[in-house]
């Protein structure tokens, strides 16, 4: 077996609830040894295309550039732009699937521009496809997962890809080519992970940074934890940094041992997990932070972070979950767990910049303990009105709210709930960290902007008696809107599409099963979770598969089409 396959396996596969605890150097030392120089993939001639050529335009007609199709982060597109609408939507079918070889997540949000598509993979693979066959133009290899959604910019000649993987990389790639323009380490500490997607400013690329040593704390033998969040500012040009700057300002330093007499460190965490949010009328940059790792807990976890757009100092912060520091190890032995304990009520999704009726403007932000909140970006954040969409509880793992994006058509706010019932598995072989629960989790509401009350709510829908084992109802993937309609995938593997104006199910389809490829690559879908529809030019895209958290695994692009 190639020994890039096997590293696949153990950063973002079957051996990833495994090797959590190992740094990336370890990981590559065992794939080194156990595999061979072999490429990792290679893909049958059928599934390039006959042109191989990718032309891209600076103003194409219909995009999803991106996270979002706009700086706002709202995750709405145009009724012009999606080329759809809710009698269409109705009909959708599908048109075809691409499969990521040797892969068990798929978790990377394509970037479409006219009928050009830009995705990357759990394996590293950042591939050009045609969107309406789905066949490759080219590929280029990352050094780790790229989950970020990839960001397109013109510049001096053509257009640069830029995006960021699961080992620290951000890279810039020539859109038409493939070919590498430049790429930054920008981020020294082993367990830096790229997961938010890029936003672009005026020659400048933003970058979010998140990190898994919250999970390297499973081994009590780590000495938890010197990660701290920030965000990058690098010229788009040629990746010179512009500034950097860290969520938590004071430096790490060890602030006692744990029972076995492992050290142990702090401030740490508060890693930004999504896309930031521009504010150009403000001069701002809107981020949501996560929680702390160990103690002590500091003042810019937990919140909604302004930062100046041209220096990166911080303006102002919103903290909602004061005191929270809380890492894996919380869970299972507690070895390295802060005296805090929780409750772990990250922020995981971008705030929204939305216009209320009166004309104000508020950030909408969704967070994992259940609350969505209004804030005022006029008054340093001031919360203007908070609405509870799932139940708090002790522990967050069985109670989860927003989790990777909310939605809003400049009226309604729609917002899906996770949720997830887990347990640990009995079984010693069994490698999940925790088993999900058929029945609980999930739901869907549409809450007003001017004052948060709900308009309505679409209840989850429970997995069938027979469903496999990591089928859950929960709906923690970002959330779309287009004019009527309101899509939201599942942890059971089914994309639906919902009425705006009452919650009603439009259209359903079941991704969980095999599906023939494009691509010649066996495939087949699970659950969706992370990114979430992207609706472009009269075409759905969604990947499916996402077996971390005990999730139904798979390795699958689909796009569809309405019936015609």
């Amino acid at each position: 077996m190639p020994s890039a396959r096997i590293l696949r396996t153990l950063d973002f596969g079957a051996m990833m609830t495994v090797a959590y605890s190992m740094s990336r150097e370890e990981r590559e030392a065992v794939a080194n040894l156990l595999g061979t120089n072999a490429p990792a993939i290679a893909l049958p001639a059928s599934a390039y295309c006959s042109d191989r050529s990718v032309a891209v335009k600076n103003h194409p007609k219909a995009s999803w550039n991106g996270w979002s199709p706009s700086a706002d982060n709202a995750r709405y597109q145009s009724g012009a732009a999606a080329g759809l609408g809710v009698d269409q939507v109705r009909k959708l079918k599908l048109k075809w699937a691409f499969g990521f070889d040797g892969d068990v997540t798929a978790f990377a949000q394509p970037t479409v521009l006219d009928g050009q598509i830009f995705a990357g993979s759990a394996g590293g693979m950042v591939q050009a496809l045609r969107a309406d066959t789905g066949c490759v133009q080219w590929m280029f290899q990352a050094n780790g997962p790229v989950r970020s959604s990839i960001l397109t910019q013109p510049v001096a000649k053509g257009h640069a890809l830029l995006f960021g993987d699961q080992t620290g990389w951000f890279y810039s790639i020539q859109a038409e080519t493939g070919q590498l323009r430049w790429k930054k380490k920008i981020e020294e500490h082993d367990a830096a992970r790229l997961t938010g997607s890029p936003v672009a400013h005026k020659g400048t690329v933003f970058i979010p940074v998140a990190s898994w040593e919250e999970t390297r704390s499973l081994d009590p033998d780590y000495p938890c934890c010197t990660f701290r969040g920030s965000i990058v500012a690098l010229r788009i040009r040629d990746g010179a940094l512009v500034w950097k700057s860290y969520m938590i300002s004071e430096r790490p330093k060890q602030t006692g041992k744990t029972r076995r007499g492992t050290p142990q460190f702090g401030p740490s965490g508060a890693g930004i997990w999504s896309a930031p949010t521009v504010d150009e009328k403000r001069g701002l940059m809107y981020v949501a932070t996560g929680d702390n790792y160990s103690s002590p807990p500091t003042a810019n976890s937990d919140a909604v972070v302004a930062l100046d757009l041209a220096t990166g100092g911080i303006v102002w912060s919103k903290q909602t979950n004061p005191g929270d520091a809380y890492n894996s190890s919380c869970g299972t032995d507690k070895a390295n767990c802060p005296s805090e304990d929780g409750p772990d009520y990250d922020f995981g999704s971008s705030a929204i910049l939305a216009r209320r009726p009166d004309g104000s403007d508020v950030l909408l932000a969704g967070q994992k303990s259940g609350m969505v909140y209004a804030l005022d970006p006029a008054r340093k954040g001031e919360i203007v009105w908070q609405t509870r969409i799932a139940s708090g509880g002790p522990k967050i793992a069985n109670s989860v709210g927003v989790l990777w994006g909310m939605a809003s058509d400049g009226q309604k706010v729609y917002a899906a709930t996770a949720a997830s019932g887990r347990t640990p598995p009995t079984d010693p072989l069994d490698t999940r960290r925790n088993i999900l629960d058929p029945k609980q989790g999930g739901g869907l509401s549409a809450l007003r902007i001017s004052d948060g009350t709900r308009i309505w709510y679409a209840p989850p829908i429970v997995c069938r008696p027979d469903a496999p084992s990591g089928c859950s109802p929960a709906q923690s993937a970002a959330v779309t809107a287009i004019p009527g309609v309101v899509f939201s995938g599942s942890l059971d593997g089914h994309l639906r599409a919902y009425s705006s104006e009452e919650g009603s199910i439009l259209w359903d389809f079941d991704t969980a099963r095999e599906f023939q490829t494009v691509n010649g690559v066996k495939a087949r879908g699970g659950s969706i979770d992370g990114p979430g529809a992207v609706v472009v030019n009269g075409a759905v895209f969604v990947n499916s598969g996402y077996s971390r958290f005990g999730g139904l695994p798979g390795n699958v692009l689909l796009a569809f089409e309405p019936d015609k």
